[in-house]
């Protein structure tokens, strides 16, 4: 991998110092960004993770798990601390594909909101794709006049591009959480036939028409799944936030991390360098999916993005306080 641009992020206004916490729960993590406005730039306080998982079992289920609700309203009331500590004036978040999905995500939003003291909002696909595109490329210079983003989440995968006048998007219900748990349950290490299943059903949502043309655009890739195959083949152990953003990870490097990874069991691959151990069960259909739009595009390498749906979010609130 080689180091890409970095430019500046800018919001308009020029106050200083005005802090917000942004929160991103997805259907396998839970993100937090403490970020302030600085000189005209979003400026990064904190930025945590943590694997909840969920939504765990949600695809077959119709709903979220007492237990996974549990973790995750607990990780949510560590991150309100947190958030107060720095002197956020407000918390924002946002849930995503596994809230969406669930029949009991009221009940959910409830107890989160009793942990955060607001509520957060089910985005829709679309507001999703919006908000991880403008996360996404803060502090990226692109090698080209149009690209693509894409976030291959726990539950969805979101796929935007960039016309030049105006952005064009969708989510689709490919994530690593929801295939493995469709494809690969029981089988560890994964079966052959279990991946070509896997890999033919992503083949298929790409095909959908309602998806933008990527071929032949640059991809900038984003989430934990591209972040996690990028540590892996820069042997990042451990992993260090800033440490990834604008570099590139080639589709031939994708292709062999993903195919040695499922060979291995669950258990070993938490022995893999730059692989947290929370998504070991995870990574191979995340990975298959990443490897997949890079084909489909016929990109011989993305580049990476640490940031995402809560740099978005951050810098949304910090403008609207901006302009306000």
């Amino acid at each position: 991998m080689s180091a890409g641009g970095v430019a500046p992020t800018r919001i308009d206004g020029n106050r200083r110092g005005r802090r917000v916490a942004a929160i991103d729960i997805g259907t396998n993590s839970v993100l937090l960004l403490v970020a302030e406005a600085r000189d005209g730039d979003v400026a990064a306080l904190e930025e945590r993770a943590e694997i909840t998982r969920l939504g765990k079992d949600v695809d077959a289920d119709g709903n979220l798990s007492s237990d996974a609700i549990a973790r995750t309203v607990e990780v949510l009331r560590e991150y309100a601390a947190r958030a107060e500590a720095w002197g956020a004036t407000e918390i924002a978040a946002v849930a995503t594909s596994a809230a969406r999905d669930a029949g009991n995500g009221a009940d959910f939003l409830a107890r989160a909101e009793g942990a955060l003291g607001t509520r957060p909002d089910i985005v829709s696909g679309l507001r999703e794709a919006h908000l991880t595109y403008a996360g996404a490329t803060m502090g990226l210079e692109t090698r080209r006049a149009r690209h693509a983003v894409f976030d291959v989440g726990g539950g969805s995968t979101e796929i935007i591009v960039d016309h030049g006048q105006g952005l064009e998007a969708t989510s689709l219900d490919i994530g690593a959480v929801r295939l493995t748990e469709r494809f690969i349950r029981d089988d560890d290490p994964p079966t052959e036939a279990a991946l070509r299943e896997l890999d033919a059903y992503v083949a298929t949502a790409l095909g959908n028409p309602d998806v933008p043309d990527i071929r032949s655009l640059e991809l900038v890739g984003v989430a934990g799944t591209v972040t996690t195959l990028a540590a892996i083949a820069a042997g990042l152990a451990p992993y260090r936030p800033g440490a990834l953003h604008g570099t590139r990870l080639k589709t031939e490097a994708v292709r062999g991390i993903v195919s040695d990874l499922a060979q291995k069991s669950v258990e070993a691959r938490k022995s893999v360098p730059g692989l947290a151990p929370g998504r070991a069960d995870v990574i191979v259909a995340g990975g298959r999916i990443v490897h997949a739009l890079c084909a489909h595009a016929g990109a011989a390498a993305l580049t990476v993005s640490e940031r995402g749906v809560r740099w978005g979010l951050a810098q949304e609130r910090l403008q609207s306080a901006a302009g306000g």
